[in-house]
């Protein structure tokens, strides 16, 4: 990005987790167009998921881009991934210079209004290895993110990601807390969120 000014750093003082949040990665012209290319240029799909036997259409719309084939699996769901595009490498080496990793993979999140969602979870496939690293950006409406720890019951954090924004979730994190996007009643523009992960 090559900035002359540092960008905004929030780093949240949580036990068991290393959570950064960057509220403004990109400006909000350029996340303005990054998030009209992705609403049209991604190929979106809606996939089914079974939750306690009963099957129903995920809330959210979801695409997979990523290195050799390599697919990626959750909640009984196999996702083959695209080969990365222009927009995405973009996108990517933006992360890679706050966050410098070499990820393999991004999932894409549309959720289109405030009746979609993502119920409480942990990005701890066995995919993903131990400790992984999760560079989450979000693009469109704000959406709050909620993280509970897993045995500290009162250990809670709620987040606005706001448009533009990064957050970066590495160390312990995944063992020890789980996180959602839980759905609102509040009249709500789409959110586009793209997780930058690296599939072991």
């Amino acid at each position: 990005m090559n900035s002359l000014f540092p960008k905004e750093k929030i780093v949240f003082d949580l036990p068991d987790a290393e959570i950064v949040y960057y509220p403004n990665l990109f400006s909000v012209e350029k996340s303005n167009e990054l998030f009209q290319k992705l609403k049209n240029e991604i190929p979106w799909q809606q996939d089914n998921i079974t939750v306690f036997g009963q099957t129903y259409p995920q809330p959210r719309l979801t695409a997979l881009y990523g290195n050799d084939g390599k697919t990626y699996s959750y909640s009984n769901i196999v996702m083959q991934p695209h080969k990365w595009n222009t927009l995405l490498m973009f996108i990517k080496n933006e992360v890679e210079e706050i966050c410098p990793e070499n990820f393999t993979t991004v999932l894409l999140n549309q959720y289109r209004d405030g009746k979609d969602s993502n119920g409480w979870h942990a990005d701890n496939e066995k995919e993903l290895g131990r400790n992984p690293v999760i560079a989450s950006i979000s693009f469109g409406a704000e959406r709050v993110f909620h993280l509970q720890h897993n045995e500290i019951k009162e250990c809670k954090q709620k987040i606005i990601l706001e448009h533009g924004s990064l957050l970066i979730m590495k160390g312990e994190t995944q063992h020890f807390w789980k996180h959602q996007i839980p759905k609102t009643s509040k009249p709500i523009g789409t959110r586009i969120n793209l997780t930058f992960r690296i599939i072991r």
